[in-house]
């Protein structure tokens, strides 16, 4: 078996058993498992489960849409409106915790950049990156692109963008962070609403609650419960019930909470109503500017990352229920290239959220369906204003969330099982670490898969194959001659 299809073999956290009862649910409930409607559903989450894992990728979603909507204007009562129909749809079509998240490219150069992008030129980054990917999966050039990239090249993607959401996670919670500026500031103060007590509790209540991720309730441990001793069953009785508790959604609500107690003037400053959505014209000039600058550097990201990425850790995570990467590519350039013309956020499909979702506690697509739903009602209740609300949120609790979401993907890449493909993967990585681009890493994790590749082939062997060969028609020639020399003989 190839090292592009092999997937990981699954642990407890891959198994798709549970002790749970068989019961039998309505349709549109097994069209969430994605599963057919003819089988029984088999539960293997609870509700507050799948609420816990819906804000599993919210530790980048909430950072970038609102540097986004400071800096360069972005309506966030749009925003959350369209990507909110996004994860409705996305959870109804794919049936697993499908993410919808921001385009990160294309958000970094709106902001970090100088002169900052303007909203029309956000939208024609997002437009272009949207048909380019669009293409791609119609022509079935992405589910090539798929099958032949080797899987330590893809788990060097995989652990640098996990790795770099663990980075940053951990800036968050020792640091003061501006994102209008996207730099860092001063370290955080031990004490105060968004100190750093604060968010080493919120991470230890995770820690405690979820653990290192690990389900609890599979087939393995139930065949083994009778065996088991009385201390050993309460303790697996009280990990059942700590697994079900749902830590992030637990820290989030707490989260907005503190947000009215650090600034009560908000409950003033907050216009209830959605937005006013209005169509985008983005001139020739915002064309040009939005495609060079941002979506160029967006597409490599977009298909390593949203499309390649998140198609092999669904086969990691979900082996029944593995998504194709045409159906994934096509499914973000159609979000894009309905949402970005009246205004909304980029977006793509991200392993990292995929990843924090499933960590959490998201194993279907009701997961991202709560997600939307929440969404909806926000952007239709707040509008724009919302982001008066995010901008109290404790930044320290953010970096709690993305922290888990980070580690959990960087995790995708523990099934390397030679020191050749942990080699390419690290190197793959290393790249994409030090000079912040997956695309840069990629190029030079195929070239190093090569060039391994080229040093074990048997060359001396190829090339007497190659001398041995002769034509059909040099063959025939020379059977001509044999026969004539053997007449002429006779």
């Amino acid at each position: 078996m190839s090292p592009n299809q092999r997937k990981m073999e699954p642990g407890p956290e891959t198994s798709s058993h549970a002790t749970t009862p068989l019961i039998r649910a309505p349709r549109w409930r097994h069209r969430l498992a994605g599963l057919p409607c003819s089988t029984s559903l088999r539960l293997k989450a609870t509700v507050w489960q799948e609420l816990g894992g819906s804000v599993g990728d919210l530790g980048t979603f909430i950072p970038i849409v609102l540097a986004l909507t400071l800096v360069s204007h972005l309506d966030l009562g749009t925003t959350l409106i369209f990507t909110a129909l996004y994860n409705i749809a996305t959870g109804l079509l794919f049936g697993i915790p499908m993410p919808v998240q921001p385009m990160k490219s294309i958000a970094a150069v709106a902001v970090s950049e100088s002169p900052h992008l303007t909203v029309p030129q956000i939208a024609a980054a997002g437009i272009s990156t949207a048909a380019v990917l669009l293409l791609l999966g119609a022509t079935g050039l992405m589910s090539f692109f798929y099958r032949v990239i080797p899987l330590p090249v893809v788990r060097g993607v995989q652990l640098s963008q996990g790795l770099s959401f663990a980075f940053s996670a951990i800036k968050y919670i020792r640091y003061n962070q501006d994102f209008a500026t996207g730099k860092s500031g001063s370290p955080r103060s031990w004490l105060g609403l968004d100190g750093l007590i604060l968010a080493l509790l919120s991470l230890s209540f995770v820690i405690l609650s979820t653990g290192s991720g690990d389900s609890v309730d599979n087939d393995q441990t139930h065949n083994l419960y009778q065996s088991q001793s009385q201390s050993e069953r309460r303790v697996r009785q009280r990990l059942r019930i700590l697994s079900a508790i749902p830590a992030a959604l637990i820290v989030f609500i707490f989260g907005l909470v503190l947000c009215f107690l650090r600034d009560p003037s908000i409950f003033s400053d907050v216009q209830l109503g959605p937005s006013k959505i209005h169509l985008v014209k983005p001139s020739l000039e915002d064309w040009k500017i939005g495609f060079f600058r941002a979506a160029i550097p967006q597409i490599s990201l977009s298909v390593l990352n949203s499309v390649i990425a998140v198609c092999k850790l669904s086969a990691d995570l979900f082996p029944e229920r593995e998504v194709s990467a045409t159906a994934v590519s096509v499914s973000a350039g159609a979000m894009n290239l309905v949402g970005c013309w009246f205004g909304a956020m980029p977006v793509c499909h991200g392993a990292g959220g995929l990843a924090g979702q499933y960590r959490f506690g998201g194993r279907s697509g009701a997961s991202v369906v709560f997600l939307g739903t929440g969404k909806l009602v926000l952007g239709l209740v707040f509008g724009n204003s919302f982001v008066k609300i995010l901008g109290q949120f404790p930044i320290g609790i953010l970096g709690v969330l993305l922290l888990f979401a980070g580690i959990e993907l960087a995790m995708a890449s523990r099934d390397m099982k030679t020191k050749e493909e942990s080699f390419v993967m690290l190197v793959c990585a290393a790249v994409s670490l030090t000079g912040s681009s997956a695309a840069w890493g990629f190029g030079c994790g195929i070239v190093l898969f090569l060039l391994l590749k080229l040093r074990q082939m048997d060359c001396h062997g190829y090339c007497s194959k190659l001398l041995k060969f002769k034509p059909s028609s040099s063959v025939q020639n020379e059977e001509d001659a044999e026969i004539g020399h053997s007449q002429s003989s006779n």
